[in-house]
């Protein structure tokens, strides 16, 4: 059972929506498997919680 973690910034319920039926489908396709197996999980961090090139994401 493939376990797909996604960490990213807050999104909508309808991005997370299309994004895990699209990692479904490719696990699917790809590895000939039943989509009830595959989980998608997400782990959102916050603006202040997150930097890139010395920099809060929260402060661009």
């Amino acid at each position: 059972m493939p376990i797909v973690t996604v960490q990213q910034g807050p999104r909508t319920v309808e991005l997370k929506r299309e994004l895990v039926a699209r990692i479904t489908d490719a696990f699917v396709d790809t590895y000939k498997i039943p989509a009830d197996t595959v989980q998608v999980w997400f782990q959102e961090t916050s603006p202040e919680s997150w930097a890139v090139a010395g920099k809060l994401i929260a402060d661009k």
